[in-house]
């Protein structure tokens, strides 16, 4: 009888059945780890992809499982223990075991935390009141379509970009929308005035009421369900409807009870190790030490769980990886589609300049720190995201003239 290896008697387990989880398990299985991969997730649904959700699905462009990572069934057959419906409430790093609140215990040699983010509630009086959204879940998109199908009045409380996007989707569907952002632009800490103002046009353009450095009150119901949400300066805006998109925040309390080391998520090293050796994190939840921007880093988007999950796994496996990627997203609005790569935090440049048609929406803008390239969105500009991250990955000063001149390939500047 053949002894088993090492590696057939360890378990990895992963907490948060996300596209970071469900990827970083393809990954141990893709790179041969014969061992036991369990993947607990809290919602009883597959892992799925959130773009979708406030992209196509809530379009009505989309079907539902079209946001899913994998159907069941594949779990199966890879001999993934996918566990969902269970939620973690605990873990023991000297025991290694993690608790659920079941009482159940699984024991893990490897520990990888996908928990990802939840959403900031609104704290004003009436948040609570029936008819108003959130949008993080695949449950909160179903109830979402249901109510832009009905059309009606809808108020987007957040102009970031699932306040965007919520609302794109609204206007399409024929809601009125009036959109309530604290800033005086939507967009305006993440993209700046040049280019914010590129993304407050076009929803007017839409038909949507902008009320730009505008809080809420409260939120006024009849009956229990939302009648009117009231701005901070006492004006009263009829709604059927209220979408909140006020931001995400880590969902660090695991790792946090387990005496990990946490600043603005789980904090962990350019292998995505947290400060415990057998523990890891990827995706909304890792602060990660990015070396490309010799800095830690935590990125709420897409690209982050698509390939960190992967990173996560094989470095779980021992193998030598650096998790070093230009950060990434993009967003449909309308006719709009854009990409960006980078990262330009206020304070962190000095320049935006534009190629292309900025008034007919076809244009790139870079921003520009000491003369280096930070970041750049393409906006129905297509095919050029690798040219913009090799401009970030140099780090090499470029002319701003031939970076802005369309007729010198990118590629060339």
């Amino acid at each position: 009888m053949t002894e088993p290896s090492s590696q057939e008697t360890q378990t990895f387990l992963i907490v948060g059945a996300s596209l970071a989880g469900a990827k970083a398990a393809e990954t141990l299985r893709k790179e041969g780890f014969a061992g036991r991969v369990v993947l607990v997730g809290e919602e009883p649904e597959v892992p799925y992809e959130r773009p979708p959700l406030s992209k196509g699905y809530l379009l009505g462009t989309d079907e539902r499982q079209n946001a899913f990572v994998h159907e069941r069934v594949w779990y199966d057959k890879q001999n993934i223990e996918l566990r969902s419906g269970l939620r973690i409430e605990a873990i023991d790093p000297a025991a290694h075991t993690v608790t659920a609140v079941t009482g159940e215990r699984l024991d893990y040699n490897k520990l990888l935390l996908t928990t990802g983010s939840v959403v900031r509630r609104l704290q004003v009086p009436g948040a609570d009141l029936d008819g108003v959204h959130y949008l993080r879940r695949v449950e909160h998109a179903d109830a979402l379509r249901t109510v832009l199908g009905q059309a009606g009045r809808l108020v987007v409380v957040g102009g970031g970009w699932i306040g965007l996007e919520a609302t794109a989707a609204a206007r399409t569907h024929g809601a009125s929308v009036t959109l309530v952002e604290v800033a005086s632009l939507p967009l305006q800490r993440v993209l700046g005035d040049e280019v914010a103002q590129v993304f407050a046009d076009l929803h007017v353009e839409h038909g949507v009421d902008l009320r730009l450095g505008a809080g809420i009150r409260e939120i006024t119901g009849s009956g229990g369900r939302v009648a009117s949400v009231v701005l901070d300066d006492g004006t009263s805006v009829p709604a059927d409807a209220v979408v909140v998109g006020v931001g995400i925040t880590p969902a660090v309390e695991l790792a946090e009870a387990a005496g990990l080391d946490v600043d603005n998520g789980v904090l962990v090293d350019s292998t995505l190790r947290t400060s415990d050796p057998d523990i890891y994190a990827a995706g909304d939840v890792a602060n990660a030490d990015n070396p490309l921007l010799g800095r830690h880093i935590r990125v709420e988007h897409w690209a982050n769980a698509l390939n960190g999950g992967p990173t996560a796994a094989r470095s779980m496996l021992g193998q030598e990886v650096v998790y070093d990627p230009v950060p990434y997203f993009f967003s449909d609005q309308y006719d709009l589609g854009m990409e960006y790569s980078g990262y330009a935090e206020p304070g962190g440049y000095d320049q935006v300049v534009f190629r292309g048609d900025v008034p007919g929406r076809e244009f790139i803008a870079f921003w520009l720190a000491d003369g280096r390239v930070v970041a750049g969105m393409n906006v129905n500009v297509w095919d050029v995201t690798d040219d913009v991250q090799r401009l970030i990955r140099s780090g090499e000063r470029v002319d701003p003239d031939r970076l802005t001149d369309p007729a010198v390939p990118l590629a060339e500047v």
